[in-house]
This record gives structure tokens, sequence and C-alpha cells, in this order.
């Protein structure tokens, strides 16, 4: 018989990329609720330890955390398992040191280095516009903000950026063939080209057909699309490979030139 929501998380239950080793403890952090799913998020615990390495134990982390040191999207953040998700800022004032949590090329998290300039904004996807009540027309977006009199040219799919001091919307970007995106989920997650076509299917799911710098095309739902640029300029800095998913003899013949230029000691 459930007693009651689920507190724990094994190791091996853990999403794959999160990247945590198999025998180094039985359990991981399980994430707290908040805006970002438990399988679409990393918990500060990780970002701080595994991916920063501020801290050498989960103990370490809270008593970081504990210290006010750290904020998400500009509010200070003292649990170590919140969710950060994807296009979320990390600030650390102490060090001056910024981050945005973005995907590579093969769908793992990136704790991304961005100035201070870029820290100041973020990106969300519209997934919802309704009216609510007095006749008050809203938007929710993957983050779980609710945004009351949006632009009346935003609508679902569509970008906005997002003021992180004030909550207010400073700019959009249309789902439009031409723009630049980024897959968000499916085979294709971390992937960033251009829309080249929208295939509607009624009663079933819209796919979205896209093209990357190197010319190599793939096709995703929808849902898995963020646009993230107006034509082919990107709102946001990349991470390392620019979002172009390369061949397994890709990488081996990217590997084996680093390796030869290497000076023998």
């Amino acid at each position: 018989m459930v007693r009651g929501p689920k507190k724990h998380l094994k190791r091996l239950n853990a999403p794959s990329h999160w990247m945590l080793d198999k025998l180094s403890g039985i359990f991981a952090p399980k994430p707290s609720q908040g805006p970002h799913k438990t399988r679409e998020c990393l918990p500060l615990l990780l970002i701080l330890r595994n991916r920063l390495k501020y801290a050498l134990t989960g103990k370490e982390v809270q008593q970081i955390l504990m210290q006010r040191h750290i904020k998400v999207d500009g509010k200070v953040k003292t649990d170590h398992t919140y969710p950060a998700g994807f296009m979320d800022v990390i600030d650390i004032d102490k060090t001056d040191e910024h981050f945005r949590l973005v995907y590579d090329a093969k769908g793992r998290f990136v704790v991304h280095r961005i100035g201070r300039d870029e820290a100041a904004y973020k990106l969300c996807k519209v997934r919802k516009l309704e009216t609510g009540k007095g006749g008050v027309p809203y938007i929710v977006t993957h983050d779980g903000r609710t945004i009351r009199y949006p632009d009346p040219d935003v609508k679902i799919h569509d970008t906005i950026m997002l003021n992180l001091e004030s909550g207010k919307i400073t700019d959009f970007v249309k789902f439009d063939v031409g723009n630049m995106v980024m897959a968000i989920g499916g085979h294709n997650n971390g992937r960033v080209g251009t829309i080249v076509h929208r295939e509607k299917h009624k009663g079933s799911f819209e796919i979205v057909h896209i093209e990357d710098a190197a010319g190599a095309r793939f096709a995703t739902r929808i849902t898995n699309v963020f646009v993230i640029g107006k034509g082919k300029v990107p709102l946001i800095s990349l991470p390392k490979g620019k979002g172009i998913k390369l061949t397994i003899l890709q990488e081996q013949a990217k590997c084996y030139a680093k390796e030869s230029t290497k000076q023998p000691p």
C-alpha cells in the first residue's frame, strides 16, 4: 500500500543525462517539486558538486546554499534539490559568475558560462494562451510562469524574452519557418537548426522539419521544438559544438586529429 509521495530516488533510476556513476552510492538527490519535471531538470546539488566542483559532498553544497550565495533566475535558493531546468540562469554573486542551463548536441545538460549582460534575461516557450477571470489574457511558459496581458501577437509555441529583474516581456520570436530552434526532447534532443517545414496532422502530433548548420535534416514533434533565435542569429550564446550532432566516424576523426596535434613528451 502506498503511503504518500516518494521521497527517495535510487541512483540507477536517475535520468541518464545527470551522468551519475553506479558505484559511488545507492541513492541520488530526488528533485523537489518545482517549475521543471523530475526527468527534465538538474538539482542544484549536482550543479555545484558534480559540474562546477565547488563542493566535494552534499553537506558542503547545503552549507554553500545556506549562506545564500546561489541565485536561480535572480532569486536566492537554499533547497539543494531545487530543480533547475532548461534556460534557467544561475548566478553566483561572490565570484561574479553566471551560467545558463542548456543542452549539448547529445541531449545532456551543460552548465554554460555566460556574461553579466546575457544573465539579465532568459527565453521562455509559450505553452498556453488563455483568457482568465474578467477577460484578462495570460500565457503560461515552459518554466511554469503565468504572465498577464502579453503582446497580442504572441501565440502558443512562440518564444518570449523575459527580463529576470522586472519579470516583463522585452521581446518575442514567432514560431516561423527560417527561425533558429533547439530540440528540447526526443531522439534529437539538443540539436540546433532552422525550421524548414511544418507538417500539420489533424488529431495527431504536428511534425517540424529542421536543418542544422552542417546541412543535415531531422524531424521531431512540435512540442520538442524551442525557438532560440530570429533568422539564423541566436538570442543566447550556444555551448561548444553549437548544437551540431556528429556521427560516430566524425567524432573519431576529430579525436584522432586532436591526438596527432599533441607534441610528444
